[in-house]
């Protein structure tokens, strides 16, 4: 988080002041004016502002009283006593675009400042390895990811053309030398040889004496037919069970692939877990490491986290954007996930580097570890 430039407001009693920042804005401190109006009361400065969730709900906005108690949230920032506490440090960021107002409650009038501020340092998009001076080869190289999961180069080519031409699992067919599950063998049926003849039909008894005894003129056996029950190739048969296999393979492993039911979050986040981890949940205060890769809604990579030193950050402390503090939480070790991040959670009117202004991201994301 860096400071950009300087900002102040006087609040003056009995006005209500109303600001729209233009950049995201952090207030430092408040503190009473030079000359007081009075000079033992209190005065409490109070702020006012749009509830996040109605923000977010943009398709019921139609329907719901935005001037309605619901729709807004007010909340005191500080109290100042004259001769007792004549300022106080503050430590709030008021999120650009938004409106706020501020309110005196007493007679005395009060100063705020603090600073417009960049909030995108250091966070994701913009710490990851895509700055290092690899090839773009090496850069899609998830040797350290694991095999479930690995993506090749070439396959990573034309993922601008397709945003779900991959993802981080690969699907491997049965091989000609993988193992196959024994097939079970037909029970042998006790020889009617060794039973009692005298059980047998007097017919197929004979046929058999029949088959035995005729001959040419020449002395040698002519070849009699038996009736028997035609036997399947075994070759066709094999081939059609190894076929069945296979098939059943790939629909188990695109199940797999698709994963789970898309769910809503707070802010429109929305998650679908890929792959469900084991062992311990990931929850606010929590650290985190983290693989991930970052797409625009056409296909576009515009960061991404596949090798070397993981992502690593403290969950729900605003470490990084708002969606990812959302769509992260709940996530065990070894779970796969797919976040989609709307404007709101994620950079809003900013254009950042390759990100335009107001777009959804699609974050690909794998936990290594917590802490």
């Amino acid at each position: 988080m860096t400071a950009v430039a300087v900002w102040s407001i006087v609040l003056t009693p009995g006005l209500k002041e109303t600001i729209v920042p233009q950049a995201d804005l952090q207030i430092k401190n408040a503190a009473l004016a030079e000359k007081l109006s009075d000079e033992s009361g209190r005065t409490t400065v109070k702020l006012t502002y749009i509830n996040p969730a109605k923000i977010d709900d943009e398709e019921e906005e139609d329907e719901v009283d935005q001037n309605s108690p619901e729709s807004e949230i007010t909340t005191v920032l500080c109290s100042l006593t004259a001769g007792k506490i004549e300022q106080s440090a503050c430590d709030l960021i008021l999120e650009s675009d938004e409106e706020y107002t501020f309110e005196l409650i007493g007679k005395n009038t009060v100063y705020l400042y603090g600073n417009y501020i960049d909030q995108n340092a250091n966070q994701p998009p913009y710490d990851s390895d895509m700055e290092s001076d690899m090839s773009d080869e090496e850069a899609y190289n998830l040797d350290d990811v694991s095999s479930d999961v690995e993506v090749y180069p070439d396959e990573l080519q034309g993922l601008e053309d397709d945003v779900n031409v991959r993802r981080f699992e690969e699907l491997s067919d049965l091989g000609e030398d993988e193992p196959r599950a024994e097939e079970s063998k037909p029970s042998k049926r006790p020889r009617d040889d060794a039973m009692d003849t005298e059980e047998q039909p007097a017919e197929k008894v004979s046929k058999k004496k029949k088959a035995k005894k005729q001959k040419g003129e020449d002395g040698k056996a002519i070849p009699v037919a038996v009736e028997e029950k035609a036997a399947e190739p075994k070759g066709e048969k094999e081939e059609e069970k190894k076929a069945d296999k296979k098939e059943k393979k790939k629909q188990k492993a695109a199940e797999e692939k698709k994963g789970g039911a898309s769910k809503e979050l707070t802010g429109g986040v929305k998650i679908r877990d890929v792959k469900i981890g084991d062992g311990k949940t990931a929850k606010n205060g929590a650290k985190v490491s983290m693989r991930y890769i970052g797409r625009l809604q056409n296909g576009k990579i515009f960061d991404q986290n596949t090798k070397g030193k993981p992502f690593t950050f403290k969950l729900g402390t605003g470490d990084v954007i708002k969606g990812w503090d959302v769509g992260v939480a709940g996530m065990q070790i070894g779970g796969e996930r797919e976040i989609i991040v709307p404007p709101a959670m994620g950079y809003g009117a900013r254009k950042m580097s390759d990100i335009p202004a107001n777009s959804t991201l699609i974050f690909e994301v794998k936990c290594l570890e917590i802490k």
